[in-house]
């Protein structure tokens, strides 16, 4: 593979001949791939098990594949049972679970579309609020889809950029930047990324991500975690920027025990040491990664606001289908749950943000009906009694996620009937007698099992 001549000059002179030579190296091997399961979904008799090779050592539930399977064609992929994820991604789990030990309020900034999100919510202890945020319109609707199939109900989805957030009043423990870049570490997975890469654009992404973090460090609080990372290897993106954070907006650089972890590369800068990890394809078992982790020591900050979100109502909603502690909220025509916990927040982001997805979604008023949403289908606090089921082969499974017509067992009792395989809920149809609606979101069907 042909790189750009300035690219291989400069990125040699800061890693050296030994590390230039590994990542060169690399480009004629295989590319790793890898999945980290949802802990609240999988189950060991999954087909993706007998997939499995060794486990990805710095984060719980990920895995490395002997082979890639076809993901489009396994049901049990488009339920959320696992995420097809970058393993040197993945370190992101050790890094949550060195500083983390206790529920916290958590923004990933930047999320689309969705790996580091999920990783996070599987992380936090149990109690946390995850926000989760995508500023493109189009990469947004892809994280909240993920995260409906991923199936937690303490997760708010946004599209907004990072000033909106400066804006809010909202506070957070925990903020995960993992910010536009020139893209260096997918070189080997993304040929378009060399086409666009020049000097002029690291430099300017350099000069975009400390507008980007400068933006959300108001919203941080004293004492709290900003996670920086990157999937690119100059100095400029990395090294320079966590300095430039700790030094020019006050923080300490926090260092991660990844004793017994081969060939995590540390700071490569000349002039300075401080402790930051970096993954090169052909020392570690990925794709390139950048993360650092520094704690917020002072700076002003806002105060959190509470406020009423506009065009919310708060509602009682007999018979409700969830375990737990939720309030429900009717938001325009549907209908949604909020865990109890999180509502303050809730209403707050309703406010000030634009939120996609919040909760659980129940479902869409229609005339007397309430049309089940898929968001409940996925939800992990989804009652197993709540709704009729119908256990369908792989076949149909699949035939249903195409949203194609599907027949179902003569026993089915007719009304929202919510179609399982291995156990494991896909979504809703109608089951009106003589035929079968199928209720899964048009934008969401396998459009190619190639």
């Amino acid at each position: 593979m042909k790189l750009p001549e300035q690219f291989e000059t400069y990125t040699k002179r800061i890693m050296g001949d030994v590390l230039w030579e590994a990542y060169k190296n690399a480009f004629d091997g295989d590319t790793p791939v890898s999945i980290r399961i949802n802990p609240d979904k999988y189950k060991d008799t999954q087909d993706i098990t007998s997939y499995f090779d060794t486990e990805v050592p710095w984060c719980r539930g990920g895995f490395y594949l002997k082979e890639r399977p076809s993901f489009t064609a396994d049901p049990l992929f488009h339920a959320g049972t696992y995420y097809v994820q970058e393993a040197s991604s993945m370190f992101l789990d050790k890094v949550i679970r060195s500083f983390v030990s206790k529920p916290v309020v958590m923004l990933d900034l930047c999320a689309a579309p969705g790996g580091k999100s999920t990783l996070a919510r599987t992380a936090l202890p149990t109690g946390s609020l995850l926000m989760c945020n995508e500023p493109m319109k189009q990469r947004a609707n892809i994280l909240s889809e993920n995260i409906k199939k991923f199936g937690s109900p303490n997760v708010i989805v946004t599209n907004n950029f990072p000033a909106d957030y400066r804006k809010s009043g909202l506070m957070f423990d925990v903020i995960l930047t993992d910010v536009p870049c020139s893209g260096e570490g997918m070189f080997r997975k993304d040929e378009g990324a060399i086409s666009e890469w020049s000097v002029q654009n690291v430099d300017n992404c350099r000069k975009k991500q400390r507008e980007i973090v400068e933006d959300i460090w108001q919203c941080l609080r004293p004492g709290g975690i900003l996670i920086y990372s990157t999937c690119t290897f100059n100095l400029g993106e990395d090294e320079d920027n966590v300095k430039w954070i700790a030094d020019e907006l006050g923080g300490g650089i926090l260092k991660v025990d990844t004793e017994g972890y081969d060939n995590i590369t540390g700071c490569l800068a000349k002039d300075f040491d401080i402790p930051v990890y970096r993954f090169i394809p052909g020392m570690t078992r990925g794709e390139g990664l950048f993360m650092a982790a520094i704690r917020k020591t002072d700076g002003e900050t806002t105060k959190d606001r509470k406020k009423k979100g506009r065009g919310l109502k708060s509602i009682k909603y007999d018979d409700s289908p969830l375990n737990g502690s939720f309030r429900y909220f009717e938001a325009g025509n549907k209908i949604v749950a909020v865990p109890e916990a999180i509502c303050d927040i809730y209403e707050t982001a309703c406010e000030t943000l634009h939120i996609l997805h919040a909760g659980v979604c129940i479902g869409e008023r229609k005339g007397k009906d309430v049309i089940p949403d898929q968001s409940l289908a996925l939800s992990v606090s989804l009652k197993e009694n709540a709704f009729p089921r119908a256990e369908v082969t792989r076949e149909r499974a699949v035939a249903y996620l195409s949203r194609e017509t599907i027949t179902l067992p003569a026993e089915t009792p007719k009304g929202f009937v919510l179609v399982t395989y291995s156990n494991i809920p896909l979504g809703f149809v109608k089951n009106i007698g003589n035929r079968v609606n199928n209720l899964y979101p048009a934008e969401w069907k396998i459009r190619n099992l190639k």
